[in-house]
C-alpha cells in the first residue's frame, strides 16, 4: 500500500473518520495501532513478526537496563537489543551481500564455492524502523530518557504507518510524549497536513515519475550510449527525481501524522541550496543525518580527540550511512565520497574560513553551485546498477563519451526546467519555512495552487512506480 494509490486514500479516510470519532484514546491509540500494521502486511503479512520481535525486544531491554543494579547488566541488555536489531537487519539485508562477497573473496584465493542461493527478501522498510527503535533503546541506556510505561504507546511509536516504512526516523522523546494526551487535528492542522499530502504526491507523481524517471531510466539503463549531455541531463534529472520521490514520500507522511494531530520533524530543508556538505547533511535526510551523529560519530569520539581521528571517524560514519543505503559497493562508494567531501570541507575551514570574502553573496553561490555539482557526482553511483556503469557516464559527464544527443531535445528542456525550478525553489526556501511561504500567499492564490496540484494529480497517468527509498 503506496501513499500514491486510491486504495491509501480509501485507507487513510476510514483510519481518519475513526480517529474522529467520540472513543476513548486508549480505543483511538489501539485503532492506529491496528491500522499500522494492516499497512505494513499489505505488502507482505509474515514480515509483520519482526515489528512483533523488535517491539518486544526493546520493550523488555529497556526496562530491565532500567532496574539493573550494575553496569555490566546494563550493557547485557543494551547488547540484547542491538543483537536482536542488527541481526534481523544484517540478515535480511545484507545476507545475500555478504554471501556474495565471501565467494568473490575465495575465487581471489583460487578456490571454488558455489553455495546455494539465499534468496533472502528483504522487509521494507526494516532499515528505518530498526533505527527508530533502537534510538529509544539507545537513550535509555544513556540515561536521556526513562523507559516509557505504555506498551500500547511503544507499540504505536514503533509501527506508526505514515513514516513507518521509510521515515522520517522518528525519536522516541520526540513521539512518545505526544501519545499522553488525546490528538486531534486543530483545523489549520488538518488543512496544512492535506496541503503537504498533496504537495507530496504532486512531488512524487508528476515531477519524480513522469517527468524525470523515464530520462533517468534511458540513460542509466544504456550508459555506454550517453554522450556529455545526456549523461549530464541523466543525471540532473536523477537529482531531481531522488529528492521529488524522497521528500515526497516525508511530505505526505508528514502531512497523514498531522491530519491525527501527530507533529513528525522535518526530514528536507531546501538541500541543494546546501553551502559545503556539513550544510547539505543538515538539510538532506535529517533524520538519518542527526541518528549517526548522535549514536555513531559522536560515541566514536566526534570531533574531541583531534584533527586525525575526527577525519577518521567521519570517513567510517558516512561509509556506513552508504551502506546503510543499500547492500552493494557503489552505496559506500557515495557514502565515501561524501565522506571526503566533509573532510576536504573541514582542511578549506581550518584555512580560508574566517576571511572576509568568504561572507560575500557572490562567493556564497558559487558555493553552493558548487556543492551541487559534487553532489550530482555522487548520485552516479546511487543510481548507477554498477560500478562499470558509474565510470562509463562519468566519463561521458567529463567528455569522454560517444559524440551526438541521444535523448531528445524536449526531454533535455524538461529536465533543465524542472532543475532551474528546483534550485530557485531551494534558495527562496533556504532560510523560509514552507508554511511561512505558504502563509504569505492570498487565500485566492493558495486556493488556486491547491487546485492546479489535485488537477494535475487527477490527470497524471504514467508508470506506477514506488517510492525509490522502499528498497532500503
Amino acid at each position: 500500500m503506496v501513499f500514491n494509490s486510491l486504495t491509501f486514500l480509501l485507507f487513510f479516510l476510514i483510519v481518519l473518520v475513526l480517529h474522529h470519532l467520540p472513543l476513548r484514546w486508549s480505543v483511538k491509540k489501539f485503532n492506529l495501532l491496528l491500522a499500522s500494521y494492516l499497512f505494513y502486511a499489505a505488502w507482505n503479512p509474515p514480515f509483520v513478526i519482526l515489528l512483533w520481535v523488535s517491539t518486544l525486544v526493546d520493550w523488555f531491554a529497556a526496562r530491565r537496563m532500567a532496574r539493573a543494579e550494575n553496569g555490566a547488566a546494563r550493557r547485557g541488555f543494551l547488547f540484547l537489543s542491538l543483537g536482536v536489531n542488527l541481526g534481523l537487519l544484517g540478515f535480511f539485508k545484507y545476507g545475500n551481500f555478504a554471501l556474495e562477497n565471501f565467494v568473490l573473496l575465495l575465487e581471489g584465493l583460487g578456490v571454488a564455492y558455489r553455495p546455494p542461493a539465499l534468496d533472502i527478501i528483504l522487509p521494507i522498510g526494516i532499515s528505518f524502523y530498526t533505527f527508530q527503535t533502537l534510538s529509544y533503546t539507545l537513550d535509555v541506556y544513556r540515561g536521556k530518557t526513562a523507559p516509557w510505561p505504555s506498551f500500547l504507546d511503544f507499540a504505536l511509536f514503533v509501527t506508526f504507518f505514515p513514516q513507518l516504512v521509510a521515515g522520517p526516523i522518528v525519536r522516541a522523546v520526540d513521539f512518545l510524549p505526544q501519545c499522553s494526551q488525546p490528538r486531534k487535528a486543530t483545523q489549520n492542522q488538518l488543512g496544512w497536513g492535506f496541503v503537504l499530502l498533496t504537495t507530496g504526491l504532486f512531488q512524487k507523481v508528476v515531477l519524480a515519475d513522469i517527468l524525470l524517471a523515464p530520462v533517468v531510466d534511458q540513460v542509466y539503463k544504456a550508459p555506454r550510449m550517453a554522450g556529455f549531455l545526456d549523461a549530464w541531463v541523466g543525471t540532473l534529472a536523477f537529482s531531481g527525481q531522488i529528492f521529488f520521490d524522497f521528500a515526497g514520500y516525508s511530505t505526505c507522511a508528514i502531512g497523514v501524522a498531522l491530519c491525527l494531530g501527530f507533529v513528525l520533524p522535518d526530514n528536507f530543508r531546501s538541500p541543494y541550496a546546501a553551502i559545503g556538505f556539513s550544510d547539505f547533511w543538515r538539510r538532506w535526510h535529517i533524520s538519518l543525518s542527526t541518528w549517526l551523529r548522535d549514536y555513531l560519530y559522536i560515541p566514536l569520539g566526534g570531533n574531541r580527540c583531534g584533527p586525525l581521528r575526527t577525519q577518521v571517524n567521519l570517513i567510517l560514519t558516512m561509509l556506513l550511512g552508504g551502506l546503510w543505503h543499500g547492500a552493494a559497493w557503489p552505496f559506500v562508494v557515495w557514502g565515501g565520497l561524501h565522506g571526503l567531501y566533509l573532510m576536504g570541507e573541514r582542511v578549506v575551514h581550518r584555512l580560508w574560513g574566517g576571511h572576509p570574502w568568504a561572507d560575500k553573496s557572490s562567493v556564497k553561490a558559487f558555493l553552493v553551485l558548487l556543492t551541487y555539482f559534487l553532489v550530482c557526482i555522487t548520485w552516479v553511483f546511487f543510481r548507477a546498477p554498477d560500478f562499470s556503469s558509474a565510470f562509463t557516464l562519468l566519463t561521458a559527464m567529463f567528455g569522454g563519451g560517444p559524440d551526438g544527443l541521444w535523448i531528445t531535445p524536449l526531454e533535455v528542456q524538461t529536465v533543465l526546467g524542472v532543475t532551474l525550478t528546483l534550485l530557485a525553489f531551494h534558495a527562496a526556501l533556504r532560510d523560509n519555512r514552507p508554511e511561512q511561504l505558504w502563509g504569505r500567499i492570498p487565500w485566492w492564490g493558495r486556493s488556486l495552487a491547491l487546485a492546479s496540484l489535485l488537477l494535475c494529480l487527477i490527470l497524471a497517468q504514467g508508470e506506477d512506480r514506488a517510492f525509490i527509498y522502499f528498497q532500503f
